[in-house]
């Protein structure tokens, strides 16, 4: 017990007496001055207003030293450009990386408050739309935890990412207002204000080049404490809102137009108004490039003001010379969304700084690298040219410049190749001219990376070939990672102790640790514990969908989950293919001992994607029927989940059993819920797609249910063509459920419901859901048997959670800093605020 109990401090923070007393005195002061005077009584939300002030109190002194350590130290600065941050809930993760936890518990507990439902008031940061956006996060954590001088710049959309209704088995969209009771944890910095230029002219004069007649939107930064796990670091996310200039629309003196032109503010003030939602697919629309040139030509000028104003030893000292930024200065584009980036600082470095172009463009490319996250041609931005003229002239001028130079080089690298002229213009031709942002982030960078090797892989050898061939060595590899502190220690406080108890707890700041875990895979003890946290995620989570969803379920069952945004190439109607077979299957033979399964598939559709609308309202048509048929019982139950999000994820993926990577080879740049359930004891049944290739070279490919097409039979089947109709006509279960599907029998009502998803199986299906279809249902009938021997089932768990290591973006990010940046990360504490300093 004492053992146990001395591990729970290590994972979970003292909770000594001084510090007990001490939060809650502040929490006292703190509830005593947010309550306004005519109140009396405190409600819910004003408790958890004084917790996270209080908690945000043992912030600020460490915030504070941290930025005055950089001032003094001049270290290199990373800035991580990203128009999405997906960053959840805040206030139990920093009691986590700050050591507060366990005092904080002990604190609620004496005032009489349940600190589970003062964290449920807390409105989830929706700003991001799925993996792109939550690696962002992700890499925050990591950076402020491995000491690096990190800055994540982006925009403070006034609505996140819809929630999700489900009305009738439709998703329904509402409006996520997750500021209108205020963010505890945001500071304003108005002293920051920046102006940003939209529209105008551009004008050749003796003096230079000059782009004029703009129209000036202000951009605020709220600036947001990032703090490191236990080491005194706190770094910066700074995100940009949108505020009119006081003279907006009067300076145009329109006659009576006064309280027309008030309101028109709302026009310039709309651009940090909502979140694109949409995962994977360009909506080339005005406003979007507005906000992407936003977060770009802000933060430039943040970089640049401070990179001058940074002292070095003398407080007369300030950097005039632009020359040595890349020193000084990396920047990380988050896929193209901030490309504008490279044009933006060359604008800046001639036309401001009057340097040549020459010596700018060797500024630009030493300083900035991208990150590139799809392959899919329907995600890659292509904006058209007369769309980018009238809003950004002077870029538009600059791009065409890049490309005329870009070209004459390869042209000369490759003389006479037409055809390679074309495909790597940063321009395509065509009935309307476009600018493809890859191109620009290519040409632009010194580095270019993928986010797991085989989609690294796959970029060198199709999308950007001909790039790899003119510059190889630009081109990089960093799998993708998750922080522990989130996706372990915060989301599965039962398993991280478990595991403490055996390897100690620097695995949480040094995570290939793990791998120590595999002494102990024949460990009775160790497969009882596992188990049994296993078990207890999983009532508590059956506690939870009774209450939300009203569905009884059998927490003895197995919980077959995928979670992850509705897209065709996610392949979610496999999954459905496979409830359907099983379902007819347990009808067939209602005696026989089938493994029972409670499967549960989550995710939004993006609003204006029909067929993946269609994707939800067929899951919970299924579901429906199934779970409503009483010779089936408690053996399959099918459950959408609503409006999945971060703080789902961290409820649903503890309590997992089987996690479903199942995207076609070669679509799926990478995924990271897939490391999320394979940390968190779940088996996983996939793909060789993404980073489930590594995952399975990690923990042995035996240790993963693996099945379906590889990358070359993808292609293969590509090149001799891919006949749906002939599995349909061989499979007679593949047959049975397509034909329930379009016969009705899910949708009595409307027998044609379906008809549109049938036929685009049937007819047009660019990712080959029959094909795999037969091999997926035999390597989930190898699931359901291994489920039915629990020792051996967990030993196979602890062998994925030993080899899970790789997977923490601390790794990632190491590699990042060293390899891209010239950076090296540190495992070293900084003095606390309260410590005498150096």
């Amino acid at each position: 017990t004492a053992i146990i109990i001395e591990k729970q401090i290590s994972v979970r923070g003292l909770a000594g007496v001084e510090n007990v007393t001490d939060i809650k005195s502040n929490f006292n002061r703190h509830l005593h001055y947010t309550l306004v005077k005519d109140r009396n009584v405190a409600t819910k939300r004003d408790y958890y207003f004084a917790l996270a002030n209080t908690v945000r109190d043992h912030l600020v002194g460490r915030w504070i030293r941290t930025q005055q350590h950089y001032y003094e130290k001049d270290p290199k600065r990373v800035y991580y450009l990203s128009l999405e941050f997906y960053m959840g809930r805040t206030l139990q993760n920093t009691m986590v990386n700050l050591a507060l936890e366990n005092a904080c518990d002990e604190a609620t507990y004496q005032l009489g408050l349940d600190m589970e439902e003062l964290q449920d008031i807390e409105e989830d940061a929706g700003l991001g739309n799925g993996g792109l956006g939550r690696l962002a996060a992700c890499f925050l954590d990591s950076m402020a935890s491995l000491g690096l001088a990190a800055y994540g710049y982006g925009i403070r959309y006034e609505f996140g990412i819809f929630n999700q209704k489900i009305v009738d088995g439709w998703q329904v969209e509402e409006a996520d207002d997750w500021l209108r009771y205020g963010n505890p944890w945001e500071k304003a910095r108005p002293e920051y204000m920046r102006p940003v230029h939209y529209y105008g002219r551009v004008e050749h004069t003796p003096g230079g080049v000059k782009w004029v007649d703009t129209q000036v939107v202000l951009a605020l930064p709220y600036d947001t404490p990032v703090p490191g796990y236990r080491n005194n670091v706190v770094n910066t996310m700074r995100l940009w809102s949108a505020k009119a200039p006081c003279d907006f629309n009067l300076k145009d003196f329109n006659v009576g137009g006064y309280i027309q032109a008030v309101l028109d503010r709302n026009l310039a003030e709309n651009i940090s108004r909502v979140l694109y939602p949409n995962d994977n697919f360009f909506e080339g629309k005005e406003l979007r490039l507005k906000q992407e040139y936003f977060v770009v030509a802000a933060t430039l000028q943040d970089i640049i003001r401070r990179f001058k104003s940074s002292k070095f030893g003398s407080t007369e000292f300030v950097r005039m010379d632009l020359s040595t930024l890349p020193d000084k200065v990396a920047i990380q584009l988050n896929d193209t969304h901030p490309a504008l980036a490279i044009p933006e600082l060359m604008r800046i470095l001639m036309d401001l700084e009057e340097l040549p172009w020459e010596k700018a463009w060797d500024i630009v490319v030493r300083t900035c690298a991208y990150t590139n996250h799809t392959v899919l041609p329907e995600a890659l931005e292509r904006w058209p040219i007369d769309l980018f003229q009238n809003l950004l002239p002077r870029h538009l001028d600059i791009v065409y410049e890049i490309n005329r130079r870009h070209l004459e080089r390869v042209a000369q690298q490759f003389p006479g190749d037409e055809g390679r002229l074309r495909r790597m213009s940063l321009i395509e031709e065509g009935d309307h001219k476009k600018i493809n942002m890859a191109h620009l982030c290519i040409v632009g960078s010194h580095a270019v990376n993928g986010v797991a090797r085989i989609h690294s892989e796959i970029i060198k050898d199709t999308v950007f070939k001909d790039f790899y061939e003119m510059d190889p060595e630009k081109f990089q590899n960093k799998t993708n990672g998750i922080t522990p502190r989130r996706w372990l220690v915060m989301s599965n406080p039962g398993l991280a102790e478990v595991i403490a108890e055996r390897i100690g707890d620097d695995y949480i700041r040094d995570l290939d640790q793990l791998k120590n875990l595999l002494e102990f895979v024949d460990d009775d003890s160790l497969i009882r514990d596992v188990a049994k946290v296993k078990q207890e995620n999983k009532m508590k989570f059956s506690a939870y969908l009774e209450e939300h969803y009203k569905v009884k379920i059998n927490p003895e069952s197995m919980f077959d989950v995928q979670v992850k945004r509705i897209h065709e190439y996610k392949r979610q109607l496999l999954n459905c293919l496979h409830i359907i077979t099983f379902y007819n299957r347990i009808k067939k033979q209602p005696n026989k001992a089938w493994t029972p399964r409670t499967i549960m598939i989550g995710g939004k559709a993006a609003p204006g994607y029909h067929t993946a609308k269609m994707i939800i309202k067929l899951i919970t048509a299924i579901g429906d029927i199934v779970n409503h048929d009483a010779v089936v019982g408690d053996r399959l139950k099918v459950i959408f989940l609503e409006n999945y999000k971060v703080t789902l994820a961290e409820k649903i993926i503890p309590a997992s059993d089987l996690s479903e990577q199942i995207s076609t080879a070669g679509t799926e740049a990478s995924g990271t819920g897939n490391m999320k359930f394979m940390l968190n004891g779940a088996l996983t049944i996939g793909t060789m797609d993404g980073a489930n290739v590594e995952m399975a070279e990690e923990a042995g490919e035996e240790n993963l249910f693996i099945f379906g097409m590889r990358v070359d039979d993808v292609k293969a089947m590509d090149q001799t063509g891919y006949d749906a109709k002939s599995y349909y006509d061989r499979i007679p279960e593949l047959k049975q459920a397509m034909d329930q599907i379009s016969g009705g029998f899910f949708s009595p009502g409307q027998p044609d419901l379906f008809k549109d998803i049938v036929n685009m199986l049937m007819n047009h299906d660019r990712f080959k859901v029959f094909a795999d279809y037969e091999e997926y249902i035999k390597c989930q009938d190898k699931v359901s048997a291994l489920y039915k021997d629990p020792k051996e089932w967990t030993k196979m768990v602890i062998r994925n959670i030993g080899s899970s290591g790789k997977f923490s973006s601390d790794r990632t990010i190491a590699q990042y800093a060293r390899e891209i940046w010239g950076m090296e990360p540190s495992l070293e504490k900084i003095p606390a605020p309260d410590d005498p300093r150096d």
